[in-house]
């Protein structure tokens, strides 16, 4: 007798580095485990319109941010129906959308990731799971990172997870529990700085390779990161507009000095959070930094033979993050965990996400 299980699903996820929406339909399989396939991914970029909507979303009065929250849910639902009628898609369970993180407060018990559900469902006629982080919040959580499920029942081969996104952030398996947190900012610095100089993006760290570190900005950057070693409380918009983003508007330290600073201080601290667990690591890298050839030629000279750092394939890289999103809609319908309690600091596992048209 056959006893898999099969859940085909689109999961969506939009990041703090803004590059656009994920898009990936994914089949799950269980039969004493976990697998996986993508079938179908792709990135849309957002057009300068959604860029500016959403750079300044936390800025909005309560009515524009809820009428911004439809809009937005709408424009997923097309995007979902688009990607749907391009990719012949003849099978789909459900939607499972991470949506676009606006606000993240978990020490006032909130955190809203903007992308109405019922908007979704009503642009797509589909059923959808969405605001997969409050729950873990109400619970005394970060509500983030969400992801280490996903590593740990999908990517179990490595012995560590690195997305290398807007925020790094780590996962792996210490002590017969799963740890992860947020690391330290990424791409959102990067770009920052990147678009000092007219670029989205400095394209594999060219422009950083080509400047000099900085002391005193490597050393207020070191500062900033020493508190957060501590109790590894989640990143967000707000630390980085408070205590980052001033360090890297400093006009009297050139904008391709700020670039390789700002790199080396993420390749050392991504490196001794590692290092803090022992040597022979093989580490799974995502996210758009894992195409940064400087940051990890930096992580590799000072990993040294500690840690291995695995590049995968490209689909990987770009919509690791989405497959993940995608997986815990199904651990929601399953009423399974997809957030955990030694990840996020909860006072208890559990199985987050609002379900739509179900």
């Amino acid at each position: 007798m056959n006893s898999t299980q099969i859940y085909k699903v689109i999961g969506l996820m939009s990041g703090t580095s803004l590059d656009g929406v994920d898009i990936a339909y994914c089949t799950f399989r269980y039969n004493n485990g976990w697998s996986f396939e993508l079938e179908a991914a792709q990135t849309i970029s957002y057009a300068p319109s959604w860029n500016k909507k959403l750079m300044s979303a936390h800025a909005l009065s309560a009515e524009q941010l809820l009428a911004l929250d439809a809009e937005y849910g709408t424009y997923l639902g097309t995007l979902c129906n688009a990607f749907i009628k391009k990719h012949k898609i003849k099978e789909l369970h459900f939607i499972a959308s991470h949506g676009h993180t606006i606000f993240h407060q978990p020490e006032n018990k909130f955190t809203f990731q903007l992308g109405n559900g019922n908007a979704i469902h009503a642009a797509s006629s589909l059923p959808v799971i969405c605001d997969f982080r409050s729950l873990d919040v109400l619970y005394g959580g970060q509500g983030a990172p969400l992801v280490p499920v996903g590593d740990q029942l999908l990517f179990h081969d490595y012995d560590a997870c690195l997305n290398l996104g807007g925020i790094a952030n780590l996962s792996l398996d210490y002590k017969k529990e799963r740890l992860a947190y947020d690391v330290c900012f990424l791409n959102m610095g990067l770009n920052h700085l990147a678009q000092k100089m007219k670029k989205k993006f400095d394209a594999n760290g060219a422009q950083a390779s080509s400047g000099e570190v900085n002391k005193t900005l490597l050393r207020r950057l070191d500062k900033v990161y020493s508190a957060t070693r501590v109790n590894r409380p989640s990143l967000g918009r707000e630390m980085f507009e408070a205590k980052i983003k001033r360090l890297l508007d400093d006009t009297k330290i050139s904008t391709t000095d700020k670039l390789r600073t700002f790199t080396e201080s993420a390749a050392a601290e991504i490196v001794t959070a590692f290092k803090k667990y022992g040597v022979g690591k093989t580490v799974l890298c995502s996210g758009g930094g894992a195409f940064n050839s400087f940051l990890i030629y930096r992580m590799v000279e000072l990993a040294g033979d500690d840690i291995t750092f695995v590049i995968p394939d490209d689909y990987i890289i770009n919509f690791k993050e989405a497959i993940v999103f995608a997986f815990l809609g199904v651990l929601r319908i399953r009423n399974e965990a997809n957030s955990l309690k030694s990840v996020t600091g909860a006072s208890r596992n559990s199985s987050g996400g609002v379900m739509v048209g179900f």
